[in-house]
């Protein structure tokens, strides 16, 4: 057995992955939509253009039957999925075996059951679907929703891939945006073979590793700003507050703007920033903020050295929303060109497409807030029609959990219509997953028992379902939910 590579565990599937592609005369790189997935792509056009081995990428909203079929019929003879295709093996196994395309899958989602696998192309590994070319950390016993994300999978093949001119350890950046993209950060760490992954891009010199607050926007968003949107620890007074945000500032004798600019986060000095974050404890402790929710004020933070300070693309957390921006508004392409290093005009389309993102997640949460949620015995659900782009409604259901009205004690499930379907995305907490919740379960379960399918992690999984079946779903999935509850 290897016992080399980032992740040892996976060092012999990284290897028959990297045999298969090196054979290849060219590749086609299918991947997903989200921060996870566009680094994962970005990892893997890089490492197969160093190999020499020509890539050309499309992204995908969902990877079912007639999207392989499509892929199919690109006349590629070798096909590399990332960041889905674990999932659809029992699709993807009937073209491998009808010689459409030879399969490499690099991977972090529930594999899909090897009964509904074509037995010529497919064998049984430890309860899950598998084949010869497949790198998931799911089939080695590491978890896929905590210790490996995609674009960490890419990563270990990455490092397969190199050659003597390049060991692609600088590519671990970008896996470890993806993984904060995928909300891996346990405690706000990244653990497990991600922690590996963090290593190997501390000795690259392209990633540091260091603790401080762990609000969002420290890098891009005025002083004032920061604190006025930190609602990750609501504290009175400050939070959504901005004239109150910006006295706080003041009152510690801060100079809130340089050469009439805005001060960010990451202009102030350290003194300057331990006496913000010791003003917002005490301020925390004197308003009443629970003990539990102060600890997370501060926490480990990841940057990308070699991105220039104030901008999105140097905070591992800034840079991940950044790329969802793109790609779940159809723009794809302009999140891979930044992730591969372009800038100039793909950064400004980012920028512009960031702005317009957040600006739906808020209109999306607060349709939630205004309309409320539906209690349904151990789960809760929103139907917002047409009214939240189906490829957000997942991160608004994510954002809801917990605040005003929504349980954090059930999953949350979201419907979004699309022409003739509809988009379920579900989230649950870490607490509830301890307690035996599984929504990729019940995502697959509930969705093919109307007619659909669905897949994804324990703690975040989507479906797709036949408009018109929503309540039948929600019984189904509050079923499967009692049962793991129970």
């Amino acid at each position: 057995m290897t016992t080399t590579g980032p992740v040892p565990a996976l060092a012999d599937r990284a290897a028959a992955c990297a045999d298969r592609l090196r054979a290849a005369d060219r590749v086609l790189l299918a991947s997903h939509i989200d921060a996870d997935g566009l680094t994962s792509a970005a990892i893997a056009t890089a490492a197969l253009s160093r190999a020499g081995i020509p890539v050309e990428t499309v992204f995908k909203k969902q990877l079912d039957a007639a999207e392989i079929e499509s892929i199919a019929a690109r006349e590629y003879d070798t096909v590399l999925f990332t960041d889905f295709g674990s999932g659809q093996l029992d699709v993807i196994s009937e073209h491998i075996a009808a010689g459409d395309f030879e399969a490499v899958i690099a991977d972090h989602h529930q594999p899909a059951s090897p009964d509904d696998c074509h037995p010529d192309a497919v064998v049984d590994t430890d309860g899950y679907a598998d084949f010869d070319a497949h790198l998931n950390p799911l089939l080695e016993g590491l978890n896929g929703a905590s210790e490996l994300s995609g674009a960490g999978a890419a990563y270990v093949l990455a490092r397969a891939l190199a050659d003597g001119d390049t060991d692609n350890r600088d590519l671990a950046a970008l896996a470890v945006v993806g993984a904060v993209g995928d909300m891996q950060a346990v405690g706000g760490e990244l653990v497990g073979a991600n922690a590996g992954l963090v290593e190997e891009g501390i000795d690259a010199d392209v990633l540091e590793e260091g603790t401080d607050l762990s609000l969002y926007g420290k890098q891009t968003r005025p002083l004032p700003k920061l604190l006025e949107y930190a609602t990750e620890v609501p504290i009175p007074g400050i939070s959504n507050d901005q004239a109150g945000a910006t006295r706080f500032l003041e009152d510690l004798g801060l100079d809130l703007k340089a050469d009439g600019d805005w001060r960010t986060w990451a202009d102030l000095s350290d003194d300057e920033r331990q006496t913000v974050a010791s003003g917002l404890v005490q301020r925390a402790v004197e308003r009443g903020v629970p003990a539990d929710k102060i600890e997370t004020l501060v926490g480990t933070t990841y940057t990308l050295t070699a991105e220039p300070r104030g901008t999105e693309l140097r905070d591992a957390s800034e840079f991940s929303t950044l790329l969802n921006a793109t790609a779940r508004y159809e723009r794809a392409d302009v999140g891979l060109a930044v992730c591969l290093g372009e800038r100039d005009a793909p950064l400004e389309r980012a920028r512009t497409l960031l702005s317009n993102h957040r600006r739906n997640l808020s209109e999306g949460l607060s349709l939630v807030q205004e309309r409320g949620v539906t209690q349904a015995g151990s789960v809760q659900w929103f139907d917002a029609g047409d009214a939240i782009r189906e490829t957000i409604v997942g991160i608004v259901a994510g954002m809801a959990l917990g605040t005003d009205g929504v349980d954090s004690d059930k999953p949350i499930i979201a419907f979004a219509s699309t022409d003739d379907e509809t988009k379920v995305s579900s989230r649950a907490t870490g607490p509830l997953v301890g307690r035996g919740v599984d929504l990729s379960v019940v995502m697959r379960e509930a969705a093919q028992s109307v007619g659909g399918d669905g897949g994804g992690h324990d703690i975040a999984a989507g479906a797709t379902i036949p408009a018109g079946e929503e309540s039948a779903f929600i019984e189904a999935a509050d079923e499967i939910i009692s049962e793991q509850l129970s």
